[in-house]
């Protein structure tokens, strides 16, 4: 039987799709196990238990679908079917890379075929591999995407020592080399700052909400101590302290202060050769 996690930030399209799933539950084919209802959510619930298959809304707050496959550890990632409204590009990419989906509205026989697979790639963990390829050529095509996008900005003629920080009443004036990583989550750029002086000489992070956009980061601050690592995150070379295997050629990055980024297939192999691994 197959344990289900339906991931979607509507809850009618999160009704429709358990409401067409019933029969395959009372046939005993599966069991809807957890809904959720954004990607952070999406998260929770996949390390709360076992999830055989999950329903992943690629649009949805917080982190969209493809972001939450990125974070997913990959000895908990399920067989994944991607869920969306009409979307040419990203319809191309599932279908160019052999990866399943299903447009909104679902369709039972859509459904039904979908569960199919994902049935029999549960009988046969050997098939697993190829698919979680498959996924990561999926990834290395939507960060693609961003990158063709991403308008292009002249490099400034000195890069930036300090940061300028809103605070509440007051601003913050932080040394760049403090500065442990840079991500866009939810839509908004956060820095993560090293504090200085902590008891015991321990390393703390606090994350800032900022009003740089990651790009304009990128091209301001020194590319010979920052690297993007991914469409959503800039880190500080120096304060990576190890890299850990993720899955199809990506790492993990455990930074200075136990902070974890995880970076794209493509430039985890940029980031190897910089570090001359």
């Amino acid at each position: 039987m197959l344990h289900v996690l339906i991931a979607d930030d509507e809850p009618p399209a999160r009704k429709r799709l358990r409401r067409l799933l019933k029969p395959m539950e009372d046939a005993g084919r599966l069991t809807v196990a957890a809904e959720a209802g954004d990607g952070v959510d999406t998260l929770e619930r996949l390390r709360e238990q076992p999830i055989d298959l999950l329903f992943l809304d690629i649009r949805m707050p917080g982190l969209d679908g493809f972001e939450v496959l990125e974070r997913l550890e990959p000895t908990r990632r399920p067989v994944v079917v991607f869920t969306t409204a009409y979307d040419d590009y990203a319809v191309r990419a599932f279908e160019a890379n052999a990866i399943d989906y299903l447009l909104k509205p679902v369709s039972r026989a859509r459904l039904e075929d979908a569960v199919g697979r994902a049935e029999r790639l549960h009988r046969t963990p050997a098939a697993r591999p190829d698919t979680d390829e498959r996924l990561a050529q999926l990834l290395d095509w939507v960060e693609a995407q961003q990158q063709r996008t991403r308008p292009a900005e002249a490099a400034p003629p000195d890069y930036l020592r300090q940061l300028s920080i809103p605070v509440r009443d007051r601003i913050l004036v932080v040394p760049v080399e403090r500065v442990v990583s840079a991500e866009i989550q939810d839509g908004i750029t956060r820095v993560y700052v090293l504090d200085e002086d902590m008891p015991g000489g321990k390393a703390h992070l606090r994350p800032h909400v900022v009003n740089y956009t990651l790009d304009q980061l990128e091209a301001n601050l020194s590319p010979q101590d920052f690297m993007r690592v991914h469409r959503s995150a800039l880190v500080r070379l120096e304060h990576i302290r190890e890299l850990i295997a993720w899955f199809s050629g990506r790492y993990k990055l455990a930074m200075t202060g136990g902070h974890e980024v995880i970076a794209s297939r493509e430039r985890s192999r940029q980031l190897k050769e910089r570090l001359l691994l």
